[in-house]
């Protein structure tokens, strides 16, 4: 137990130090570049008339300090750090004066919900196929399988969805094109709302699925084709144990194990080409609001969603981390 603790701690340590280092990074590269929300706010305002100077200058104090700008760089840096510790990015620029939280917390249940399901179904039976192909090497369906995996998986993330979007919303429109529910249904947790965004996930999910298949079926092959190999899958096999338990229990058990750190990186990405596919399909979650942000200058959403981002890959990769001798007595957590 002693062991165990000192293994939480030392990966504790780990991610402590990689989201500090992250979001300090973001906050670099957002406050270098060229656009003052506080300058834009005002001349958005003294654009539609005259306006006293005491006005624009009171305004300007009072918007430095609601952005977190006022005082010197250090002095800036401390505010946002207390800011971050509490939840609090500020207003957003470009949809003043709703704060960057709230829109954050209005997107990340769409791009969360989209993202877990479809990558956990992309895992799910990319590693099954992918461990059938790398057990039966022979079988003719599976490999068929392989060389369109292989095929797909250069794909751009954008030339599927949009093939997608040509052939189910024109072609043959049976599914919805745009948005995450019908316009017309009250959200809530009633029959018609969850069936109408289910119906309107259909497409976006399925771009990612078909992409990400082929990622985690090569992998779980190519793992599968080693483990088979090993002394004790030949002794059992020999010894006429059921190729089915061996598959299971001897074989995808053992080549599981780097791809649920895969499955970590997956989840805890929370873009990983949802950007554009949100965007293709209009989509209402974290990566159309990214790329709204990023046209509007709007730089205290763009280091909010990214904040997010880098915890949720670091929360998500800690996990795993956690989990590890839990998974494989190999590794020594002492």
């Amino acid at each position: 137990m002693r062991g165990y603790l000192a293994y939480f701690a030392k990966r504790f340590g780990q991610f402590a130090l990689v989201v500090f280092i992250g979001v300090n990074l973001a906050y670099v590269i957002t406050h270098a570049t060229p656009i003052d929300p506080v300058e834009q706010s005002i001349a958005v305002v003294t654009s539609f008339g005259n306006t006293a100077p005491e006005a624009i200058e009171h305004m300007r104090r009072s918007l430095q300090e609601l952005y977190g700008l006022k005082g010197t760089p250090w002095e800036q840096y401390v505010t946002f750090w207390s800011r971050i510790l509490r939840g609090d990015f500020g207003p957003s620029l470009s949809a003043f004066p709703t704060p960057v939280s709230t829109l954050i917390a209005r997107a990340l249940p769409w791009t969360a919900g989209l993202l877990i399901i479809s990558t956990l179904i992309t895992w799910a039976l990319g590693n099954w196929l992918g461990g059938l192909a790398g057990y039966y090497q022979k079988n003719r369906t599976l490999k068929a399988m392989g060389v369109i995996a292989m095929a797909l998986h250069p794909v751009p993330y954008y030339i599927v969805a949009l093939a997608l979007l040509v052939a189910f919303g024109f072609l043959w429109p049976i599914l919805p094109i745009g948005g995450g529910s019908a316009m017309n249904i009250q959200q809530g947790w009633n029959w018609t709302f969850i069936s109408s965004v289910i119906k309107h996930s259909i497409l976006p999910a399925l771009s990612l699925i078909l992409l990400g298949l082929g990622s985690w079926f090569l992998g779980m092959r190519s793992l599968v084709s080693n483990v088979v190999t090993e002394d004790y899958v030949v002794y059992a096999e020999v010894a006429g144990v059921d190729s089915g338990r061996i598959l299971n229990s001897y074989v995808m058990r053992n080549a599981l194990v780097p791809q649920v750190t895969g499955l970590a990186m997956s989840l805890g990405g929370i873009f990983n080409g949802a950007v554009i596919t949100e965007k293709v399909f209009g989509y209402p979650g974290l990566g159309s609001l990214l790329v709204d942000a990023v046209y509007a200058g709007d730089y205290g959403l763009v280091l909010g969603v990214t904040t997010v981002s880098i915890l949720g890959v670091s929360v998500c990769v800690l996990v795993i981390d956690l989990l590890y001798p839990l998974l494989d007595p190999r590794v020594q957590v002492s």
